[in-house]
C-alpha cells in the first residue's frame, strides 16, 4: 500500500469525550469516527486491525475444529421469550417492532438462534460434538456508553457454541476452546490472565474470562504470585481466618458521634483501626403472588467489616437471596430500625431482621456497630453475649490484597484488566428451554449439553492501545498492527536515489509477504513521524539521500529510543529477521 492512495486522516487534539488513552488515541490516529452514543465508523486504518483480528481469530477457531455460520442481527422476539430473557434482560436488549406489529430484538448475543439451529439439525449422538461461531454485529443498549470502543453500543463479536452429548464431553469442548483462546491471546502478542468467573446472566457453572493487563482497566483481577490461580473479584472467594473468635474484653457502651455516619469517620472519631467497626447493608426480599403484587417482603441486615466492600455477586447466592433482592426503602429501614442510614447497627431492633454475617465479621470480638438512634454507635460488642450468633454466615465481600489464596499456596494480589474474552459451559439451561433434543446411542431423546465461547473484536483493538501506548502514541504488537512495515523516504521529489531505494524495497517487502506502506507524500520528516508514531506501526526504515550517500538505511522500532543503520543491501534481511520470517 502507498499512502498516498490510502486515507490518513490523525488529528492534533482529541475530543473533549475521550476519556481514556485508547479513545484518544484510535480518534487521533484516524481509525474510528463517532457517529452516534457508542456508535462508531471504523475508518481504514482502523479496519485493517479488526481484519487482522478477526484472521487469528479464525484461523484458531478453525483449527480448534469450530465452524463458521453467521446469524441474523435482527431476531424474532418468540426465541427469546422460549428462554425467558425477552422480559429478563432489561432495556440493555434493544426491542423493535416490524410494521406489523411483531416483536424482534437486535441481538446482544446469539444462544437462542444457534439452539434453534441445533434443535433442527442435530438429531442424533452422531453427529456432535460441534461448534458454531460467527463473527458479527451485536448491539447492547448500554446505560451509559463510554471509553470509545471499550463500552460502546454497536460492537463485533466472535460468539461461538458447542453442542455435546452429556456433560463429560462438554468439559472436553469447553478445554478445548480454552485452550484455543490462550493460542489467540499469545498470537496477539499482549499480556493477560485467564481468570475464574462468575457465569452472570448467561448462566452455567464453568466460566472463565480472558483479561488484557492495563492499569486503565475496569475490571479487578485477582491472582496468586506463587501459583496458578487467578479470579476476576466477582469469583475470587474470601476465605474464613483460620484464628477462632477472641474473647470479649470489653464492656458494650454506647458513645456519641455526632455526624459521623460512616465507618471511616467513626474510626477516626473513636482512635480506633477501620477494622474494629463494622457496617450495616439493608436488604429486602419481596414474595409475589400470581398477579405480581407484593404479598410479603423480609429485610435482611447484611453485615461487613468497616474496610471491606460488599460483593453483590456473592450476596446474590446467599440462600434467601439468590432469587432476587433489593435495597431496602427508607421507609422500610425505618421500620425496622427506628433511625435513618449512618447509625444502623443489629442492637435495639423494633422489628426482627434475617441478619447475615460476612465470615471475617462472624470471628470478631469488640466491634463497633451503629446503635439505631441518631448521631451514637456501640464499641464493645460481642456475639452471644450482646446479641444472638447470626442467622447465617456467608462470603459477602471483595478480597482484598494480602488475603490467603483460595489455593492455599500464598496470599492474594490484585491488578486491573480488561475483559476481552469469555468461555462458559451453559449444561441444559438453553436446550431444555428450547427442547433441543437428540437421540442418544440407546435411542432415547436427552438434552444437549452446551458452551458459549465469545471475544470482543472490537474491543481487542482498544484493549491492546491501553496496555501498549506512550506519549507519541500507540505501539502495537506486529499481530495486529495496521501496517506491520512502514517506509519514510525523505524528500524523494529531489532525490532520485531515494525514490528509487524506497520503491525497491517496497516491492522486494511486498515479494517477501511483508504488510507494508510506503509513505509517497512528500511531507517534511517531523510531519511524518509523528503521524507514523501516533498510528503506531512497529517497525519505520528512514530512507535518507545523506545515509544512502554511505550505503546505508536507519531502522527504528517504535519502542526505540534511537535509530539503527542498516546496509542497504542487507535491509531485507535485517526487517525479516526483525519480523521473524
Amino acid at each position: 500500500m502507498k499512502a498516498s492512495r490510502f486515507l490518513i486522516s490523525t488529528l492534533k487534539e482529541a475530543p473533549a469525550d475521550a476519556e481514556v488513552a485508547s479513545h484518544q488515541l484510535m480518534t487521533r490516529a484516524g481509525m474510528i469516527k463517532k457517529l452516534g452514543a457508542g456508535i462508531y465508523s471504523y475508518m481504514p486504518m482502523g479496519l485493517r486491525v479488526i481484519r487482522k483480528v478477526e484472521a487469528i481469530v479464525r484461523e484458531e477457531m478453525d483449527r480448534a475444529g469450530a465452524v463458521e455460520l453467521t446469524m441474523p442481527v435482527v431476531q424474532p422476539a418468540e426465541l427469546w421469550q422460549e428462554t425467558g430473557r425477552f422480559d429478563k434482560m432489561g432495556p440493555e436488549l434493544l426491542r423493535i417492532k416490524d410494521r406489523h406489529g411483531r416483536d424482534y430484538v437486535v441481538q446482544p448475543t446469539s444462544e437462542e438462534v444457534v439452539t434453534d439451529i441445533a434443535r433442527q439439525e442435530i438429531r442424533s449422538y452422531k453427529q456432535m460434538p460441534k461448534n458454531f461461531y460467527q463473527i458479527q454485529t451485536k448491539f447492547r443498549d448500554e446505560r451509559r456508553p463510554r471509553f470509545g470502543l471499550m463500552r460502546g453500543r454497536e460492537f463485533t463479536m466472535k460468539d461461538a457454541y458447542s453442542f455435546d452429548r452429556d456433560p463429560a464431553s462438554a468439559k472436553l469442548s469447553y478445554q478445548a476452546m480454552t485452550q484455543a483462546y490462550r493460542q489467540i491471546f499469545d498470537r496477539f502478542g499482549l499480556r493477560y490472565r485467564a481468570v475464574a468467573a462468575d457465569s452472570g446472566a448467561i448462566g452455567g457453572d464453568l466460566s472463565e474470562e480472558f483479561q488484557v493487563i492495563a492499569a486503565t482497566g475496569e475490571d479487578a483481577i485477582v491472582y496468586c504470585p506463587s501459583s496458578d490461580y487467578a479470579a476476576n473479584m466477582e469469583k475470587a472467594e474470601a476465605l474464613p481466618p483460620q484464628n477462632p473468635r477472641p474473647s470479649a474484653n470489653q464492656a458494650m457502651t454506647q458513645v456519641p458521634t455526632p455526624s459521623k455516619t460512616t465507618c471511616e469517620d467513626v474510626a477516626v472519631l473513636l482512635k480506633v483501626p477501620l477494622s474494629t467497626t463494622v457496617k450495616s447493608l439493608v436488604l429486602a426480599t419481596d414474595q409475589l403472588n400470581d398477579a405480581g403484587a407484593i404479598v410479603k417482603t423480609q429485610v435482611w441486615l447484611l453485615l461487613l467489616r468497616g474496610d471491606h466492600e460488599m460483593n453483590e455477586v456473592k450476596v446474590n447466592k446467599v440462600p434467601g437471596l439468590d432469587n432476587g433482592f433489593r435495597f431496602a426503602t427508607l421507609p422500610e429501614i425505618d421500620a425496622h430500625f427506628g433511625c435513618q442510614p449512618g447509625y444502623l447497627g443489629p442492637l435495639n431492633l423494633k422489628q426482627p431482621v434475617k441478619l447475615v454475617a460476612d465470615r471475617e465479621v462472624a470471628v470478631m470480638a469488640d466491634w463497633i456497630c451503629g446503635a439505631n438512634e441518631a448521631h451514637a454507635h456501640i464499641t464493645g460488642v460481642n456475639w452471644g453475649r450482646d446479641l444472638p450468633e447470626p442467622d447465617l454466615i456467608a462470603d459477602l465481600r471483595n478480597v482484598v490484597a494480602g488475603d490467603a489464596s483460595p489455593d492455599g499456596q500464598g496470599t492474594l494480589a490484585i491488578e486491573r484488566g480488561i475483559e476481552v474474552g469469555h468461555v462458559f459451559y451453559l449444561g441444559t439451561k438453553y436446550s431444555k428451554a428450547m427442547n433441543a433434543t437428540f437421540l442418544d446411542v440407546n435411542g432415547k431423546p436427552q438434552f444437549m449439553e452446551m458452551g458459549c465461547y465469545g471475544i470482543g473484536i472490537t474491543r481487542l483493538p482498544a484493549a491492546a492501545i491501553e496496555q501498549n501506548h506512550d506519549d507519541k502514541g500507540i505501539i502495537w504488537p506486529d499481530a495486529i498492527a495496521p501496517f506491520t512495515v512502514v517506509l519514510c523516504p525523505i524528500s524523494p521529489d529531489r532525490f532520485a536515489d531515494v525514490k528509487t531505494a524506497a520503491d525497491q524495497l517496497y516491492a522486494d517487502l511486498l515479494v517477501a509477504g511483508v504488510d507494508v506502506i510506503l509513505d509517497d507524500r512528500n511531507e517534511r520528516p517531523g510531519i511524518m513521524f509523528a503521524e507514523w508514531e501516533l498510528i503506531g506501526v512497529p517497525h519505520r526504515i528512514t530512507i535518507g539521500d545523506r545515509a544512502l550517500k554511505e550505503g546505508q538505511l536507519e531502522y527504528q522500532h517504535r519502542r526505540d529510543a534511537a535509530a539503527t543503520k542498516v546496509p542497504v543491501t542487507e535491509a531485507l534481511a535485517f526487517l525479516k529477521t526483525k519480523l521473524g520470517i
